[in-house]
Formats: structure tokens, C-alpha cells, sequence
């Protein structure tokens, strides 16, 4: 009888590039379908986020658009509603190496027909700015004050001490556009870096690794390096996520908070987008939390009503008795993260602000 001896070789580890491709592949091909505009925004983002960080994906990944950037004229003339998606995603490809010009025709027929000036919102006006900005045509040259209007928002410090997710969210995209996606100086006030923190402090009370990610982006885009804290808590996030590979599965998942988790590594010159991907159907579970902090916190300073104090001296103490024992070392981590937790928390208990009927 022989022994026959099994070597278990470990197989290859995938180059990041390899991995950044078969990402590609999945969102472009087998999550959503090209004319759902949720299809537009997962690949708007993914390659918004290849792009900004300098990513070489191989020619493969840039195949898997081949299709949608040979027929993106069609595409902008019957969907111009969804303008902004279209033009990143062809700025972004030839970017990254799809060769070709499409992206300058884009621009010039968006600006001339003036579609810029149906947006609602100065977040809107400064994205649309942003992108056609990179192929030198302003869609909005009669709007001098925009910037002037963003930074007047951004620095309104006290409006981020208390929770508003759509307004931070605002917070962290203006500093993106600002700054060219990490390649200028946004030049931000004290007010707005401020105004950040308290973005950033809220965040991590809150257990949100989406947001908590931006606000990080945006902090390091500015020039400013987080705190560890928060960056250690989000490497941990990023790590327990769950890839599950399946053609069966619901991909409505945590992808967003996946791919920005990431982006925050690769921001830092951290391994990103280490787990081991597919070309397929791919499914992104974030780990779930088991405890609310901030919404502890909330309704702690709310019950106490008249009595509670914007002090975070004074209300330490009773805090600490009001809530569990698991938000509470949030709480006490997330005030170590920074030295701007007693103003932050003056304006979080909202104290005075009642309104009299």
C-alpha cells in the first residue's frame, strides 16, 4: 500500500486589479440592467471611486462597459433626465482608459442644452459644474455665487451638531466637488472643518460606517487626517462585510457602504477591496448592529427636558445613568476621538430652542 500525501497549495491571491475588474464586471453586468437608473448609479459610483483613487484596472474591466459606451449618445438623447449618471460614467471610463472622445461631445451637447438649468438644488448645480468642468465648459456661467452658497452652507457649524443625514451626506459632496475628488485644495474654513467633525461625531454615534466613511474621505481631501478612532472602527466594519456570490441572490444589500468603506482604504493607502470578489451576481451584507447609541443619547437629553443642560460637564453623569452599557462606550470613545465633543454636545441638546406657541 503507498501513502499518498495531499499538499493543500493555497491558491492565487488576486492582484488588486484583478480584483477591481471582476467588480467591474459584476456591477456592470449582472446586478442591474443598463436602463435602470439604479444600474447608472451603482456604476457611477464604483467608477467615481476607481477613478479618484488612481486605479489600473485591466482592459477586461473596461470591456464590460463596451457596449454602454459605444451607444451613450442614444442613451443621453432619451434619457437627458438622468444626465449627471450618463456623463460620469463616460468621463470616468475614458479616464481609467476607454479610448475615445465621447466624453467632450457629451459635455457640449449637456451645456448647450442647457439641462444644468433644470436642477433644483445647489448640490446639483455644483455636480453638474464639477463634471463638465472636465472638459473645460461651464454649464452655469451666469451663476457666480454657487460656490459662495456652498460654503456659506458648509459653514454653519451648529446645524451639524444635530441629526440630519441628507445634510451631511450635502456636507461631505461639496467638499468632494470642491476639491476635485482629492486633487486641489478645497480650502476650507475652520467653520466647515467644524462642521465635519460634528458630521463625523454624529456618524459614529450612530453606528452609520456609510456616512462615517465620506465624512473621512472628505476630511483626508481637505488635508486633515481623521480620527484614528473612527478610522480603526471602519477598518473593522470593512473587514466583517459579507460577499455572497450567487445568481439567486436580492442585491438589495449594503453595497454603497462597501464600496465607500473601501474607498476610505484606498484613500489611505490602505489593502482596499481586499474581500475575494466575483465576475458574477455579488450580494454586499454590512455587520449589523446591536445597539443604538446615538438614538440612546437622543432620547436620554430629550427626557430629561428642562433640566438638561448644554453642558457636557453637567450631563455626563446623568447620561452615563440613562443609557445601556454598550452606548455608553460608544459614547466615551467617540468623545476621546476629538476635542470639539463639548461644543459639539452643546449644540446637540438643543438647549433653549423650544418653541413657544
Amino acid at each position: 500500500m503507498s501513502n499518498v500525501i495531499q499538499l493543500n497549495v493555497p491558491s492565487r491571491i488576486a492582484t488588486l486589479s484583478e480584483r477591481h475588474t471582476a467588480l467591474v464586471h459584476s456591477f456592470a453586468a449582472h446586478r442591474r440592467i443598463g436602463d435602470d437608473v439604479f444600474w447608472l448609479k451603482e456604476n457611477a459610483e464604483l467608477l467615481n471611486i476607481l477613478e479618484s483613487t488612481g486605479a489600473a484596472p485591466e482592459e477586461a474591466a473596461l470591456d464590460a462597459h463596451r457596449a454602454f459606451y459605444d451607444n451613450v449618445e442614444k442613451r443621453m438623447g432619451f434619457f437627458p433626465q438622468y444626465y449627471r449618471f450618463v456623463l460620469s460614467i463616460t468621463l470616468d471610463l475614458e479616464a481609467l482608459g476607454m479610448p475615445g472622445t465621447k466624453g467632450a461631445q457629451l459635455v457640449d451637447w449637456v451645456a448647450d442644452q442647457g439641462l444644468a438649468r433644470s436642477e433644483m438644488s445647489d448640490l446639483q448645480r455644483a455636480e453638474a459644474r464639477r463634471l463638465m468642468a472636465r472638459r473645460g465648459r461651464d454649464p452655469l456661467p451666469e451663476d457666480a455665487g454657487l460656490e459662495a452658497r456652498l460654503r456659506g452652507f458648509m459653514d454653519r457649524s451648529e446645524a451639524f451638531a444635530m441629526p440630519n443625514k441628507k445634510a451631511a451626506y450635502e456636507l461631505t459632496h461639496i467638499v468632494f466637488y470642491l476639491s476635485e475628488y482629492g486633487r486641489c485644495d478645497p480650502e476650507l474654513s475652520a467653520q466647515a472643518l467644524q462642521s465635519l467633525e460634528y458630521a463625523g461625531l454624529l456618524a459614529f454615534l450612530d453606528l452609520n460606517a456609510d456616512l462615517l466613511a465620506e465624512v473621512c474621505v472628505a476630511l483626508r481631501y481637505a488635508g486633515h487626517t481623521p480620527p484614528q478612532v473612527w478610522e480603526d472602527w471602519l477598518g473593522v466594519q470593512t473587514h466583517r462585510f459579507a460577499v455572497t456570490s450567487d445568481d439567486t441572490v436580492s442585491v438589495n444589500d449594503d453595497y454603497h457602504e462597501f464600496l465607500v468603506s473601501n474607498w476610505l482604504l484606498a484613500t489611505a493607502g490602505e489593502r482596499s477591496f481586499a474581500k475575494p470578489v466575483t465576475q458574477g451576481r455579488m450580494r454586499f451584507d454590512r455587520a449589523q448592529a446591536h445597539v443604538a447609541p446615538l438614538r440612546e443619547l437622543s432620547e436620554a437629553v430629550f427626557a430629561m427636558d428642562d433640566t438638561r443642560s448644554g453642558s457636557w460637564h453637567a450631563m455626563q453623569g446623568p447620561v452615563a445613568d440613562a443609557i445601556s452599557a454598550q452606548a455608553l462606550e460608544v459614547l466615551v470613545q467617540a468623545e476621546a476621538s476629538t476635542t470639539s465633543f463639548e461644543t459639539f454636545f452643546e449644540g446637540f441638546a438643543r438647549v433653549g430652542m423650544m418653541a413657544r406657541a
